[in-house]
């Protein structure tokens, strides 16, 4: 299978990265071909520039790769932390830029964008994985775990995905080097279940 691995940390020494480069090792190791960006090591631009909306726009060469690789991956696997309740801002425009109409979803014919879109992206399963420092009983109790939403209703349901998963680790900022490694492990585990 092909598969996407997309991270969204600014530090190499996060544990974001630690999940990313666990993921991505377990995937190779199960004989997957994997596509892997770090958007902050890239430098992606996030902006989305009013000439790039319409769907026909000509894309940068930068954007029409990650388009092209995003359509064509078996299953997308993302790494972020839990800011705000938002992805960081860099990850935001990534998807606003990469799943664009015609890459990732299309209106019906005579629809002029007030209907419910299909989903047009070939991957089966879709994979999250956040941190955060917000206890999970708080993140749901209080927030209404809107990351949970954003990726799972917003974004991977409207683009045709029909396996979602999301973990949040945390708390961070108390967890043990010994909590750490039982996670990497966990997502090893999740690797393997979704794409052995």
């Amino acid at each position: 299978m092909k598969l996407s691995v997309i991270l969204a940390h600014p530090s190499r020494t996060s544990f974001n990265h630690a999940i990313a480069r666990t993921a991505v090792s377990q995937l190779q190791k199960n004989g997957h071909e994997v596509i892997f960006h770090d958007l902050y090591e890239e430098k992606f631009d996030p902006l989305l520039l009013s000439e790039e909306i319409p769907k026909e726009a000509e894309l940068t060469p930068e954007v029409e790769l990650h388009c092209k690789e995003t359509a064509s991956a078996d299953g997308i696997i993302i790494v972020h932390p839990n800011w705000w309740g938002q992805p960081p801002a860099i990850l935001k425009g990534w998807t606003d830029r990469v799943l664009r109409p015609d890459v990732a979803y299309r209106f019906l014919e005579g629809d002029k964008g007030e209907g419910i879109p299909v989903g047009l992206l070939k991957a089966e399963t879709a994979i999250v994985f956040n941190t955060s420092n917000t206890p999970l009983k708080r993140e749901t109790e209080i927030f209404g775990d809107p990351l949970e939403l954003l990726w799972k209703m917003c974004i991977f349901d409207l683009c045709g995905v029909k396996s979602f998963y999301r973990r949040m680790f945390g708390v961070m900022v108390t967890s043990t080097s010994e909590q750490r490694k039982q996670w990497l492990e966990e997502v090893r585990e999740v690797m393997n279940r979704f794409f052995p």
